[in-house]
């Protein structure tokens, strides 16, 4: 008998990625198999995103034209889950809109997933089922992992952070810690099966850990999952500024395979604008951190998010992140136009910035940032890089593609390399998102530094 086939569709962050991975495990020990050919799925799952409208569109759009599908085979099981949804004046009017969707479902009962399906499979009518409350962390759930050579590892779920444009509290819940014994397990069984890299992953990881008995920061967890784990490189995100601290930089310094990348969004330059996003610091401090990480771990790469467009900013304010942007000299940052989220703070503001400011202010912004990214990557021409090698490259099969310890893409072509390997790569030329290089062939499976920050 042939197995059932589904489509699982991803929209948002890597915490959805993470959770669209308990779901398939959960799809494979029903039985499943995973398709692309969305067509011929008999579950189609949407795991959606409520951060940008633009997401909510996309949601919106892609359901309408399962209705098509829906018609035609009316077998088919539907599913929308993820953070759009979680809010349930959201999840109803997707019902009304589209009543030939089976299941709906929020963030905080993936573990749940098996018994829903069930029930809507059952049912003639569509099935809501949201939690306002997520509950306690939920460990043993299955996973099924595609990569082989990188994971996500959850530290924590949920955020206490509200900053004023952000849904994500609402929809993720009050933060919760996982216990280190757990994490340890999880990331030492990865190790084991010859997975090379983790992320440890949470909306804010640096305040892991206030939640639990055991006395343990994230600094406390980071060493021990460098010591401790036998995974050959670690990285966490994201960081919050506010809660970063001298610690963790030295923990980083000190580390053997944690890489030297830290992602540390500031989001504005302005004083005024991060008051008025909830953000917790100021732009001196937040200075001062970068100054700090950068004494100790001289070749860190750096990379942040910035937001353009926040209601109330001026161009004064914006001209106060184009200062901080050329002062810090970030490695990368990943740029956004301010946009409205109906249940935050932030879309009840006064002084909504019109479309066209905000996207001449983000070419500047963009225009500025390329320089500092490019300037950075040039700074690598000659040396020689780890290289973890990821597979091949999207845009052209010939050619091999990995990430150094500093998070930067690396094109090569090589033979007899597979993904997995760590390679010792010269860098031969550098562009604004990219590096060029040639292996070592010397010292082609080191796993030394050779450089850090790299």
């Amino acid at each position: 008998m042939a197995k059932k086939k589904y489509s699982l569709t991803v929209f948002g962050c890597q915490m959805n990625e993470r959770d669209a991975e308990t779901l398939k495990g959960f799809l494979e020990e029903l039985g499943y198999e995973e398709t692309a050919e969305t067509e011929n799925a008999d579950l189609v799952i949407i795991n959606t995103c409520a951060v940008r409208q633009k997401a909510e569109d996309k949601v919106f759009a892609q359901i309408g034209r399962l209705g098509k599908l829906k018609k035609a085979r009316p077998e088919m099981m539907i599913a929308i889950c993820g953070c759009m949804v979680q809010q349930e004046v959201v999840a109803r009017k997707l019902i009304k809109k589209h009543p030939f969707v089976d299941l709906v479902f929020g963030t905080h009962n993936i573990a749940a997933f098996p018994a829903l399906l069930q029930r809507a499979t059952e049912s003639s009518e569509p099935l809501l089922d949201l939690w306002d409350e997520a509950g306690d962390v939920v460990e043993g759930l299955p996973v099924s992992r595609k990569d082989g050579v990188r994971a996500w590892v959850n530290i924590t779920y949920g955020c206490n952070n509200f900053c004023a444009y952000c849904i994500v509290p609402y929809v993720r819940g009050r933060e919760r810690s996982r216990h280190p014994a757990e994490i340890m397990d999880e990331i030492s069984n990865l190790a084991r099966q010859g997975y090379q890299e983790v992320t440890l992953l949470g909306q804010n990881v640096n305040s892991y850990g206030k939640d639990l008995i055991e006395q343990i920061d994230f600094s406390d967890l980071l060493q021990r999952v460098d010591r401790e784990s036998g995974i050959n490189r670690v990285r966490f995100m994201t960081s919050h500024p506010r809660d970063w601290n001298e610690k963790l930089a030295r923990v980083i310094a000190d580390g053997i395979n944690i890489c030297e990348h830290v992602h540390l969004p500031i989001q504005s330059g302005s004083n005024r604008i991060l008051t008025l996003m909830n953000r917790g610091y100021s732009r001196e401090h937040y200075q001062e951190q970068v100054q700090v990480l950068r004494r100790y771990v001289p070749n860190c790469a750096i990379s942040t998010d910035l937001i353009v467009g926040f209601p109330g900013e001026t161009e004064a304010d914006f001209l106060v992140t184009l200062e901080v942007v050329e002062q810090v000299s970030f490695d990368a940052a990943f740029t956004f136009l301010y946009s409205q989220r109906s249940g935050t703070p932030a879309a009840k503001m006064p002084a909504q910035i019109n479309s066209e400011v905000k996207k001449e202010r983000f070419q500047r912004l963009l225009e500025i940032q390329n320089k500092h990214s490019l300037r950075h990557n040039q700074q690598l021409i000659g040396k020689t890089v780890e290289v973890l090698v990821e597979g091949r490259s999207k845009t052209n099969p010939d050619v091999l593609s990995g990430r150094t310890r500093g998070g930067k893409t690396v094109n090569f072509v090589g033979e007899g390399v597979f993904a997995g390997d760590l390679l010792q790569v010269e860098i031969s030329e550098a562009k604004t998102w990219s590096l060029l290089g040639r292996i070592n062939v010397e010292n082609r499976n080191a796993n030394d530094k050779a450089v850090q920050g790299d």
